[in-house]
Protein backbone atom coordinates (compact mmCIF):
# COMPACT_ATOMS: atom_id res chain seq x y z
CA UNK A 1 0.00 0.00 0.00
CA UNK A 2 1.39 3.33 -1.00
CA UNK A 3 0.81 6.80 0.34
CA UNK A 4 -1.63 7.66 -2.46
CA UNK A 5 -3.67 4.51 -1.76
CA UNK A 6 -3.95 5.49 1.90
CA UNK A 7 -4.87 9.06 1.00
CA UNK A 8 -7.58 7.93 -1.43
CA UNK A 9 -9.00 5.39 1.02
CA UNK A 10 -8.04 2.32 -0.95
CA UNK A 11 -7.46 -0.80 1.06
CA UNK A 12 -5.61 -3.95 0.27
CA UNK A 13 -8.06 -6.83 -0.23
CA UNK A 14 -8.09 -9.51 2.44
CA UNK A 15 -6.47 -12.71 1.25
CA UNK A 16 -8.59 -15.80 1.85
CA UNK A 17 -7.26 -18.18 4.45
CA UNK A 18 -8.84 -21.52 3.69
CA UNK A 19 -7.34 -22.96 6.86
CA UNK A 20 -10.03 -21.04 8.76
CA UNK A 21 -12.37 -23.80 7.60
CA UNK A 22 -10.59 -26.19 9.96
CA UNK A 23 -11.93 -24.15 12.90
CA UNK A 24 -15.52 -25.14 12.03
CA UNK A 25 -15.49 -28.36 14.14
CA UNK A 26 -14.67 -26.28 17.25
CA UNK A 27 -17.46 -23.85 16.39
CA UNK A 28 -19.77 -26.85 15.89
CA UNK A 29 -19.07 -28.02 19.43
CA UNK A 30 -19.92 -24.56 20.70
CA UNK A 31 -23.16 -24.54 18.68
CA UNK A 32 -24.20 -27.94 19.97
CA UNK A 33 -23.48 -27.21 23.62
CA UNK A 34 -24.85 -23.67 23.69
CA UNK A 35 -27.93 -23.79 21.43
CA UNK A 36 -28.42 -27.42 20.35
CA UNK A 37 -27.44 -27.25 16.67
CA UNK A 38 -25.75 -30.36 15.26
CA UNK A 39 -24.04 -30.93 11.89
CA UNK A 40 -26.23 -32.46 9.19
CA UNK A 41 -23.33 -34.00 7.25
CA UNK A 42 -23.75 -31.60 4.32
CA UNK A 43 -21.29 -29.01 3.04
CA UNK A 44 -21.28 -27.05 -0.20
CA UNK A 45 -19.00 -24.88 -2.30
CA UNK A 46 -20.42 -22.18 -4.58
CA UNK A 47 -18.47 -20.81 -7.54
CA UNK A 48 -18.89 -19.21 -10.93
CA UNK A 49 -18.16 -21.66 -13.68
CA UNK A 50 -15.41 -20.59 -16.04
CA UNK A 51 -15.43 -21.36 -19.74
CA UNK A 52 -12.95 -23.73 -21.26
CA UNK A 53 -11.50 -27.18 -20.98
CA UNK A 54 -9.04 -26.37 -18.19
CA UNK A 55 -11.81 -25.46 -15.76
CA UNK A 56 -13.91 -28.47 -16.77
CA UNK A 57 -10.91 -30.71 -16.12
CA UNK A 58 -10.26 -29.22 -12.69
CA UNK A 59 -13.95 -29.54 -11.81
CA UNK A 60 -13.95 -33.20 -12.87
CA UNK A 61 -10.70 -33.88 -10.99
CA UNK A 62 -12.14 -32.32 -7.82
CA UNK A 63 -15.25 -34.51 -7.95
CA UNK A 64 -13.13 -37.64 -8.50
CA UNK A 65 -10.75 -36.65 -5.70
CA UNK A 66 -13.57 -36.21 -3.20
CA UNK A 67 -15.44 -39.37 -4.23
CA UNK A 68 -12.26 -41.51 -4.35
CA UNK A 69 -12.03 -44.74 -2.35
CA UNK A 70 -14.87 -44.75 0.20
CA UNK A 71 -15.39 -41.02 0.00
CA UNK A 72 -18.57 -39.03 0.39
CA UNK A 73 -21.32 -38.48 -2.10
CA UNK A 74 -20.82 -35.41 -4.30
CA UNK A 75 -23.55 -33.71 -6.33
CA UNK A 76 -22.98 -30.92 -8.84
CA UNK A 77 -25.82 -28.49 -9.50
CA UNK A 78 -26.59 -25.00 -10.74
CA UNK A 79 -28.88 -22.54 -8.94
CA UNK A 80 -31.45 -20.18 -10.46
CA UNK A 81 -28.84 -17.39 -10.52
CA UNK A 82 -26.43 -19.42 -12.65
CA UNK A 83 -23.91 -20.25 -9.91
CA UNK A 84 -22.45 -23.74 -9.71
CA UNK A 85 -22.52 -25.78 -6.50
CA UNK A 86 -20.73 -28.89 -5.33
CA UNK A 87 -22.67 -30.48 -2.48
CA UNK A 88 -20.73 -32.96 -0.36
CA UNK A 89 -22.49 -35.41 1.94
CA UNK A 90 -20.98 -37.45 4.75
CA UNK A 91 -22.39 -38.92 7.94
CA UNK A 92 -23.23 -36.17 10.47
CA UNK A 93 -20.57 -37.45 12.89
CA UNK A 94 -17.86 -37.01 10.22
CA UNK A 95 -17.69 -33.20 10.40
CA UNK A 96 -13.88 -33.06 10.34
CA UNK A 97 -13.82 -35.17 7.17
CA UNK A 98 -16.55 -33.01 5.62
CA UNK A 99 -14.57 -29.84 6.35
CA UNK A 100 -11.48 -31.46 4.80
CA UNK A 101 -13.52 -32.26 1.67
CA UNK A 102 -14.83 -28.69 1.39
CA UNK A 103 -11.29 -27.38 1.94
CA UNK A 104 -10.00 -29.69 -0.81
CA UNK A 105 -12.56 -28.37 -3.31
CA UNK A 106 -11.62 -24.75 -2.50
CA UNK A 107 -7.88 -25.49 -2.55
CA UNK A 108 -8.04 -27.36 -5.85
CA UNK A 109 -9.83 -24.51 -7.58
CA UNK A 110 -7.51 -21.92 -6.01
CA UNK A 111 -4.31 -23.85 -6.75
CA UNK A 112 -5.30 -24.23 -10.40
CA UNK A 113 -5.80 -20.49 -10.85
CA UNK A 114 -9.56 -20.38 -10.39
CA UNK A 115 -9.62 -18.77 -6.94
CA UNK A 116 -11.36 -15.64 -8.24
CA UNK A 117 -14.31 -17.83 -9.27
CA UNK A 118 -14.89 -19.10 -5.70
CA UNK A 119 -17.75 -17.36 -3.89
CA UNK A 120 -18.51 -19.16 -0.64
CA UNK A 121 -18.62 -22.45 1.23
CA UNK A 122 -21.33 -23.65 3.60
CA UNK A 123 -21.45 -26.17 6.42
CA UNK A 124 -24.99 -27.09 7.47
CA UNK A 125 -26.55 -27.59 10.91
CA UNK A 126 -29.98 -28.38 12.34
CA UNK A 127 -31.52 -28.30 15.82
CA UNK A 128 -34.03 -30.76 17.35
CA UNK A 129 -36.92 -28.45 16.35
CA UNK A 130 -35.88 -28.68 12.69
CA UNK A 131 -34.49 -25.15 12.38
CA UNK A 132 -31.79 -24.92 9.71
CA UNK A 133 -28.50 -23.05 9.91
CA UNK A 134 -25.40 -22.73 7.74
CA UNK A 135 -22.01 -21.31 8.58
CA UNK A 136 -21.04 -19.47 5.41
CA UNK A 137 -17.39 -18.83 4.56
CA UNK A 138 -16.95 -15.86 2.24
CA UNK A 139 -13.95 -16.72 0.11
CA UNK A 140 -13.04 -13.17 -0.92
CA UNK A 141 -13.34 -11.78 2.62
CA UNK A 142 -11.87 -14.71 4.57
CA UNK A 143 -14.71 -14.48 7.10
CA UNK A 144 -17.78 -16.43 8.21
CA UNK A 145 -21.37 -15.53 8.94
CA UNK A 146 -24.42 -17.54 10.00
CA UNK A 147 -27.41 -17.93 7.68
CA UNK A 148 -30.67 -19.21 9.19
CA UNK A 149 -33.34 -19.52 6.49
CA UNK A 150 -37.01 -19.74 7.17
CA UNK A 151 -39.50 -19.68 4.33
CA UNK A 152 -38.12 -17.51 1.52
CA UNK A 153 -37.78 -14.50 1.75
CA UNK A 154 -37.64 -14.70 5.56
CA UNK A 155 -34.68 -15.58 7.69
CA UNK A 156 -34.21 -15.92 11.43
CA UNK A 157 -32.16 -12.80 12.20
CA UNK A 158 -32.41 -13.36 15.96
CA UNK A 159 -30.88 -16.82 15.61
CA UNK A 160 -28.16 -15.48 13.31
CA UNK A 161 -27.16 -12.84 15.87
CA UNK A 162 -27.27 -15.43 18.66
CA UNK A 163 -24.96 -17.70 16.66
CA UNK A 164 -22.65 -14.74 16.01
CA UNK A 165 -22.40 -14.18 19.75
CA UNK A 166 -21.81 -17.86 20.51
CA UNK A 167 -19.09 -18.59 17.93
CA UNK A 168 -17.36 -15.22 17.80
CA UNK A 169 -14.35 -16.63 19.63
CA UNK A 170 -14.14 -19.71 17.37
CA UNK A 171 -14.28 -18.22 13.86
CA UNK A 172 -13.35 -14.95 12.14
CA UNK A 173 -16.80 -13.40 11.63
CA UNK A 174 -17.86 -10.90 9.00
CA UNK A 175 -18.40 -7.63 10.87
CA UNK A 176 -20.35 -5.94 8.06
CA UNK A 177 -23.88 -7.33 8.43
CA UNK A 178 -24.79 -6.11 4.94
CA UNK A 179 -22.51 -8.85 3.60
CA UNK A 180 -24.58 -11.52 5.38
CA UNK A 181 -26.40 -12.43 2.20
CA UNK A 182 -29.30 -14.82 2.02
CA UNK A 183 -28.38 -17.87 0.00
CA UNK A 184 -31.82 -18.97 -1.16
CA UNK A 185 -31.78 -22.15 -3.16
CA UNK A 186 -28.44 -23.34 -1.80
CA UNK A 187 -28.39 -27.13 -2.05
CA UNK A 188 -28.24 -28.92 1.29
CA UNK A 189 -31.01 -27.15 3.17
Amino acid sequence: MGFLDTLLGRTKPVQPNLDHLFAVPNAALTLEVSIGFKPTGFGAVCYRKAEGGAFAQVESDVEQLIEGFDGPKVEASKDKYGFSWLLVHREPDQLSDLVTDVHAVNSSLQDNGFGPYLLCSLIYFEDPQGRKLALVYLYKKGTFYPFAPQREPHRDNVLELQVKTEIGADLPLEKDLTRWMALWGAPGF
